[in-house]
């Protein structure tokens, strides 16, 4: 069952005004005192969807949350862009950006790595030519497989969050929710043990990265995550793919990121169990224009059906946030306490 919530012409109204401010004092999303201000800009959202959020976050009610119904001129966007580099500055969708941010920072504290869309904090989740076979968030015609988001590394998000602007073929994003799976049936305890490789995903790789962000500190700081990056590729940190209460535990796997030598005969049959049954409870959520989702990254594993991009500006277009709960907890890879970017 997802957690949804509609909002009404008359939440629309009241939110309007706040956006339009907002986008008039900061320069883009990117801006370090919008992003600092959130918390605070976001009370001034309408109480029962603040209340709904918070439901979300404290009762664990779904691992899935959509807020429906916010405004979008779709003409007013403009094509979509053809690559992620060409959407950051003067963003069409700035009033849909700040709404998502807000609510967002509802739930814990956006953030964002170095090795990911040149450090930036919103992403732009769009077909790019060329990649329409990689396992990427941005390829089209292979189906993007399901996984935990960045299950690979210690300080991965409690949500990864997606906002709609376009979605004109009714692409589906695929979810599974840990509550749907029978636990009874599955070797939970060897699913426990720290015995699984989780290697990092490819869009953490320096290929998919521009080559210099004109700063050399910070280029010198990206160029050591690629390099851990690498060093993990190269041997994998052992970790259990479940972790939490063994009743209604958590996930983190990413089957199409994961070396399966050298796991013990029990592990195999364990994971392959798990997998088999996060298939079988798969769904499909097409996502209208104007719904944000939140996708609780302990709960639940996502992915996206393929489809077939046309390139002329009418494409599925898509805005994603990293939140976590814990910002102190990834303390050791960020350059200081209030920088956002994991290095």
């Amino acid at each position: 069952m997802i957690h949804h919530l509609a909002l009404t012409p008359e939440d629309n109204a009241g939110i309007g005004p706040l956006l339009t401010d907002l986008a008039k004092e900061h320069a883009s999303i990117e801006d370090p005192r919008l992003i600092r201000r959130a918390p605070v800009l976001a009370r001034s959202l309408p109480p029962r969807l603040l209340e709904f959020l918070e439901e979300y976050r404290l009762g664990e009610p779904s691992a899935l949350c959509r807020v429906s119904g916010l405004a979008v001129d779709e003409a007013a966007l403009g094509p979509t862009p053809p690559h992620w580099r060409d959407s950051q500055h003067d963003s069409p969708a700035f009033h849909q950006e700040i709404f998502f941010l807000l609510c967002a920072s509802v739930l814990g504290d956006v953030f964002g790595w170095a090795t990911q869309q040149d450090g930036r904090l919103m992403h732009d989740v769009l077909p790019i030519r060329g990649h329409e076979h990689y396992e990427l968030g941005s390829n089209s015609l292979q189906h993007l497989s399901w996984h935990t988001e960045d299950a690979f590394h210690p300080c991965r998000g409690d949500y990864v969050a997606l906002m709609c602007l376009k979605n004109p073929d009714q692409v589906a994003t695929t979810v599974c929710d840990a509550a749907d799976l029978d636990w009874s049936v599955l070797d939970v305890e060897a699913l426990f043990e720290p015995v699984f490789t989780q290697m990092p995903d490819n869009s953490h790789r320096p290929e998919n990265a521009s080559e210099s962000t004109g700063d050399p500190t910070v280029d010198r700081l990206r160029a050591r995550s690629f390099a851990l990056i690498q060093s993990w590729n190269d041997d994998p940190v052992r970790r259990p793919v479940l972790f939490g209460d063994r009743t209604s535990p958590y996930l983190a796997l990413d089957p199409y990121h994961m070396k399966m030598d050298g796991w013990p005969e029990r592990s195999l049959k364990a994971f392959a169990g798990l997998c088999d049954q996060i298939e079988a409870k798969m769904k499909d959520v097409s996502l209208e224009p104007g719904d944000c989702v939140f996708i609780d990254n302990f709960r639940a594993v996502h992915g996206r059906r393929s489809f077939r991009a046309r390139y002329d500006g009418s494409d599925r277009w898509l805005k994603r946030l990293n939140v976590t709960r814990n910002l102190r907890g990834s303390r050791a890879w960020r350059p200081a306490p209030d920088n956002r970017i994991i290095y």
